[in-house]
């Protein structure tokens, strides 16, 4: 079965720095998007980035865009988060996920693209 697991958040004082993974199985890894994703209490999940199945080619909300960096490794099943220049504005629990389709083309930047969530990880910036 599909399992997602994140790991990597934790307490981070503002304009630090933070590395998530997301380590996938049961499935084909390589041939699916990737995405992160954060949720605060009482907002719906909104979209971080995500990287394509090549890992050639990534996508970034501008709220994120400079500071974050998603990545790849497909021989270890691995997608990753690098942020930097954190804000408290990040504060959030961080959630990867698996897009629904196999070698898709387009945007990816809306949960309904998604079938598969990890449990999430807590991020928390203090300013």
């Amino acid at each position: 079965q599909v399992q997602l697991v994140e790991s990597g958040g934790g307490l981070v004082q503002a304009g630090g720095s933070l590395r998530l993974s997301c380590a996938a199985s049961g499935f084909t890894f390589s041939a699916y998007v990737m995405g992160w994703f954060r949720q605060t209490p009482g907002k719906e999940r909104e979209f971080v980035a995500y990287v394509m199945w090549s890992g050639r080619t990534t996508y970034y909300d501008d709220s994120v865009k400079g500071r974050f960096t998603i990545s790849r490794d497909n021989a270890k099943n691995t997608v990753y988060l690098q942020m930097n220049s954190l804000k408290s504005e990040d504060t959030a629990i961080y959630y990867c996920a698996k897009s629904i389709r196999a070698y898709g083309l387009g945007k990816f930047d809306s949960t309904r693209e998604y079938e598969y969530w990890g449990q999430g990880t807590q991020v928390t910036v203090s300013s």
